[in-house]
């Protein structure tokens, strides 16, 4: 199969998602083309480091280049403060600087907390992802929101930075557990819900190609949702029209679910999915859905082997919780919520009560 490129059109941080397989034997030609420095810092994971940045670190030395690889170990509580602190004065004694370029090499924690480091480190330096779940293909990896957890509130100390480059291999996807791969999918259904219905059918009728991993089946997949976000992004960089918020569409719940376990117990794409059944349910409250948009969400969900009740929650700190959500204006919780499959609102002064009875169906 050959590579195909989804280009996100941003003016000057205007940049390339190649998508393809066995792409990441093209790693240090690209990354040449996208940076040109001599220096790169890859910041990868505990579990992704033997599997894929190791070698990547390897084929650039290769190639000319002087390569540091941090490891952070796995997990939600990686993207934290702490752990940036460490990694700022690492890159210090390494002789980082703002020639140096920052390489993300693993799932969404790993991206998100390298680009905060890339965000932050000399005010700023070259940021490259190359993204190994699933979640972090067609979510994370793109529209430059970078950043780390507080206790109790999910993303909430962040940035905008864009990548120079986004480098997307599928067949790393196969060495992925299958609860992660499952995960990454919530967000693929979500794209789905929010704006292409087309595309939601698709996944309705494709569900044993997705299961079984199915490279062109995959790369269809990556190549669509990628192209989906570019278009939110390039319409609302930095959230200033609304636009970009329906790309939130089950986080409200989800990024609540799991700060009341700290992180610990549900994947986000877990926490997502069953976020996702919560705001259909708020959305039939209050008239905007029908019974069947619902059903259709959950069969999917469930198809694709993941969660679609929250049942073990207390619906009361779950909403004291979501009053720590970035989209919180004006003293209202602020929902994205369906009106048909392929499209969603931005509703806020929703009643606690209509909140609660979805978290309790």
């Amino acid at each position: 199969m050959s590579s195909r490129i989804v280009t996100v059109a941003l003016g000057d941080r205007s940049y390339d998602i190649v998508i393809g397989s066995n792409t990441l034997a093209e790693c240090p030609k690209l990354l040449e083309q996208w940076t040109g420095g001599s220096h790169v810092v890859i910041v990868t994971d505990s579990n992704v480091d033997d599997l894929y940045a190791d070698a990547l670190g390897d084929q650039l030395v290769d190639a000319g280049l002087d390569v540091h690889l941090l490891v952070i170990e796995a997990g939600e509580a990686s993207k934290c403060a702490d752990v940036a602190i460490d990694l700022w004065e690492t890159m210090l004694v390494e002789g980082a600087d703002r020639t140096s370029a920052v390489m993300a090499v693993g799932g969404g924690v790993v991206g998100d907390l390298a680009g905060f480091i890339a965000a932050t480190f000399a005010r700023g330096v070259e940021f490259v992802q190359i993204p190994t779940t699933l979640l972090a293909q067609v979510d994370s990896s793109v529209g430059g929101k970078v950043g780390i957890n507080l206790s109790e509130a999910k993303n909430m100390v962040g940035a905008f930075w864009q990548p120079t480059g986004v480098l997307v291999d599928v067949d790393v996807l196969g060495t992925l557990p299958d609860n992660e791969f499952a995960a990454g999918m919530a967000e693929v259904v979500k794209y789905g819900v929010i704006m292409d219905a087309e595309f939601f059918a698709y996944l309705e009728t494709n569900v044993d190609a997705v299961i079984s991993k199915d490279p062109n089946t995959l790369q269809t997949i990556v190549e669509r949702c990628c192209r989906l976000k570019a278009d939110v992004v390039e319409a609302d960089e930095r959230e200033e029209s609304g636009r970009r918020a329906i790309l939130n569409y089950g986080h409200t719940f989800g990024h609540a679910f799991e700060a009341a376990t700290q992180y610990g117990k549900h994947l986000h794409g877990e926490a997502v999915a069953m976020g996702m059944v919560c705001a259909s349910r708020l959305a039939r409250k209050l008239g905007m859905i029908d019974e069947q948009t619902i059903e259709r969400q959950v069969r999917l969900l469930e198809a694709l082997q993941l969660p679609t009740e929250a049942s073990d929650f207390d619906a009361e700190e779950i909403y004291r919780l979501m009053w720590h959500d970035k989209k919180v204006a004006d003293g209202q919780i602020r929902f994205i919520l369906p009106t048909r499959i392929g499209e969603v609102q931005l509703v806020g002064d929703v009643k606690s009560s209509d909140v609660l009875a979805a978290l309790s169906d």
